[in-house]
């Protein structure tokens, strides 16, 4: 079965100076980016970016500073416009909007959720999120009614009628995801929502995030720079260099194959046994197997700990249905937690 595609992103370019097209036409002789920032002073904040989003998953997109993942992001919504290229949403295309359908689309379908909060000031709690509502034009009523559920949603109840500046910052945080979400737009925009909180309550939210898509479903669109952040709530993760995708995949196979060099030194000190799955690493299911099971989504760390419980030699890996899918020893484990070696990743530098 294909893919659900909600967001479909195609030969995207943006590039920032007086004369855009002067830089395009050196970046299809093959000029670099640094070499058209010397020559014309132009900034090339993406370069045929090609990329498709499934629908309710959360596409995270990762990089440096500088490598254009906050330029990205604002395209979607149309707070940047392309120089060239095209970005489909349930395919409509949004560089095509004329005002009034922009004003909808930003309305109903998309909502986004900053660095820095961006609540206002002069408004309560409640009347921050309900903003967005304001907007869609919901009576008041009804419009208190929802801004409630979402206070309560985020565990701020009691804090209704608090301003911003009498809030933690994590707990401002929380008041702008519960704004983004009371619309009940399809798409959630994130753009380094959690980069500016402190790590305990980094790790709060992000659980916070985690249990409410578990619940809504939402397409969600996570822009961070932080790896741990985007392997932990990543379904697939894009990398970003010079505005340009190196890499865009499951968390495991960015792991286990890492596109070049670049993508390599981003992995290269992370504890793989935490992150890596049991299906990423597991040999073919054998009929005859019997022993103890775990889901494929198990880590090999916690694999490792039921095989030191266990007097078993192997698990059975199995799916949400409790169904055979593989057969796991301590030698796929270890062979699955080696790292690419050099020889590994020339390859696919050269292969690039």
């Amino acid at each position: 079965m294909s893919a659900d595609i909600i967001i479909s992103i195609r030969h995207l370019y943006k590039v920032f100076g007086r004369h855009p097209q002067r830089a395009m036409k050196m970046l299809r002789e093959g000029l670099s980016k640094e070499e058209i920032l010397e020559k014309t002073g132009h900034v090339v904040g993406l370069s045929d970016v090609n990329l498709e989003m499934e629908r309710h998953k959360i596409q995270v997109v990762m990089g440096l500073s500088g490598s254009g993942k906050s330029t990205l992001i604002r395209h979607l919504n149309r707070l940047i416009a392309p120089t060239e290229g095209e970005i489909l949403v349930d395919g409509d295309d949004v560089l095509k909007m004329d005002d009034n359908a922009l004003r909808d689309f930003r309305r109903f379908k998309i909502s986004m959720v900053f660095q820095r909060f961006a609540l206002f000031p002069h408004r309560t709690i409640l009347e921050n999120i309900g903003y967005g509502l304001e907007n869609q034009g919901l009576a008041k009523n009804r419009i208190r009614d929802i801004s409630m559920q979402w206070l309560e949603r985020v565990g701020l109840t009691g804090f209704e009628t608090h301003y911003p500046t009498q809030l933690s910052g994590g707990m401002q945080q929380r008041v702008g995801l519960a704004r983004a979400l009371a619309t009940d737009a399809d798409i959630l925009l994130m753009d380094e929502a959690f980069s500016a909180l402190d790590p305990l309550i980094r790790t709060e939210m992000q659980n916070i995030l985690l249990d409410l898509q578990n619940e809504l479903q939402k397409t969600i669109v996570f822009i961070t720079h932080d790896l741990d952040e985007a392997l932990r709530i990543g379904e697939n993760i894009a990398i970003l260099r010079d505005g340009v995708i190196v890499q865009n995949d499951v968390p495991q196979n960015i792991l286990l194959n890492p596109a070049d060099s670049y993508v390599a030194s981003f992995m290269k000190d992370i504890n793989r046994a935490r992150v890596l799955q049991v299906q990423s690493v597991m040999s073919a299911a054998r009929p005859e197997d019997t022993g103890p099971r775990v889901r494929g989504t198990t880590t090999i760390e916690t694999a490792l700990q039921i095989f030191a419980e266990s007097s078993s030699d192997h698990l059975i890996v199995v799916n949400r249905q409790d169904e055979a899918i593989g057969h796991l020893n301590v030698e796929d484990m270890i062979r699955g937690m080696r790292r690419p070696s050099q020889t590994d990743i020339a390859q696919a530098d050269a292969s690039v």
